[in-house]
């Protein structure tokens, strides 16, 4: 409203008054409330879980945990499908353990409430698992985004039945590229609701800082990008390149869809989500959840985000941990906080995935920053124990 307009109006309010013999004054309308806690600390942010559960989940007998970003609920049974990386604590190729070296199963169902293995299945298959998800007919989807030393198994998308039996795969075995049929480091994966493949491709982006770096990273063939293929795994299109423009990446990192068929993409290196719908059409973004590594939606249309990666030279102050807020406002009104961590004072380490039970139980896959921190693959943490 312009001033001239407010000012006519305010008069003629403040006459109908006078001459309606009125006493009272309107009462002021009532002012927003203050936002509920810090979101960059997480402090005076309410804990939704009561109970930190450390180690998470059971050991297979003679094997011990690596490290994980990915972590899902099945849409069946409600129970826990996670994956570890074989008992390798960090990551990527060139790696002393990984699933390559140490082919054991590296998928696992857990139950949710008593942590016994259900099913493990997977071995032989993949390098370097990084992303998981189970779709609405419960098979099981995990991105490789690293490469064996032979160049016959990474940068790959792979789907399971729920038994293990390996249904399909996508990109070229072993070989890194930007073209079609071809991955570059597969963060995550999500099939939409008809059925299609998406997947987050390009994870070496968040390292580049300046405009420079990124025009050298795109020269050099690193990508940014989502790749959609059709439910049979014909490539239909992609969107994105690395940069900072919306609709651009510097590590599409972890992908989910609301019910509503917008995909949500934690755009890692630029600290925030980006929202599309199924075409690639950019439609909003949310900037208060840190550097994100792992995105949840739930039934109710709350958005939990994982951060694992803000430090003192990629994201200073920023404490890691779990922020929670409604799906359609960009406002944080829960925070599960960290692992107290020395390598990142003030900060802590927080895992990479992260997915919710239908009781409200987080469970969290902890990366290569903070395994030892957590002492274990996974964390749970519980409601009401």
């Amino acid at each position: 409203m312009s001033s001239s307009r407010y000012l006519i109006t305010t008069l003629l309010v403040s006459g109908a008054l006078v001459v309606g013999g009125c006493a009272t004054e309107p009462e002021p309308t009532a002012e927003p409330a203050p936002p509920q806690g810090n979101i960059i600390t997480g402090e005076g942010l309410p804990n939704p879980t009561s109970t930190v559960i450390e180690n998470w989940g059971d050991l297979p007998e003679g094997r011990e945990w690596g490290s994980t970003a990915g972590i899902d609920i099945d849409p069946f049974d409600g129970q826990v499908w996670a994956y570890e990386r074989c008992g390798a604590g960090n990551f990527g190729a060139g790696a002393a353990v990984n699933c390559d070296s140490n082919p054991v199963d590296p998928i696992f169902k857990f139950d949710r409430t008593t942590g016994e293995v259900l099913e493990n299945f997977g071995g032989g298959v993949m390098v370097t698992p990084h992303g998981i998800h189970v779709d609405a007919e419960g098979n099981v989807w995990v991105t490789d985004f690293a490469v064996n030393e032979e160049g016959t198994k990474g940068h790959q998308v792979h789907k399971f039945s729920s038994s293990g039996e390996l249904l399909m795969s996508l990109g070229t075995a072993g070989q890194a590229g930007s073209g079609p049929n071809q991955f570059n480091q597969p963060n995550d994966v999500a099939i939409g609701p008809d059925g299609s493949i998406y997947v987050g491709d390009g994870h070496n982006g968040q390292g580049m800082t300046t405009g420079q770096a990124m025009a050298a990273g795109r020269e050099a063939g690193s990508t940014g990008r989502i790749m959609k293929f059709s439910a049979d795994g014909t490539f239909i299109k992609e969107w994105g390149q690395i940069g900072t423009l919306h609709g651009e990446f510097r590590t599409p990192h972890a992908l989910a869809f609301d019910s509503a068929g917008r995909l949500f993409v934690a755009d890692r290196g630029n600290h925030r989500i980006e929202i599309f719908d199924q075409d690639g059409n950019y439609l909003d973004s949310r900037y208060s959840y840190g550097r994100i590594s792992g995105i949840f939606i739930t039934g109710d249309n709350m958005l939990y985000a994982i951060d694992s990666e803000s430090s003192g030279t990629s994201h200073p102050a920023w404490s890691n941990g779990v922020r929670i807020g409604p799906l359609n406002e960009d406002r944080i009104t829960g925070f599960i906080p960290p692992f107290d961590s020395d390598s990142r004072p003030y900060q802590g380490a927080a895992g990479e995935g992260i997915a919710v039970d239908a009781d409200g139980n987080v469970y969290a896959a902890e990366g290569p920053n903070s395994l030892s921190w957590a002492g274990g693959a996974f964390t749970k943490y519980a409601v009401g124990q």
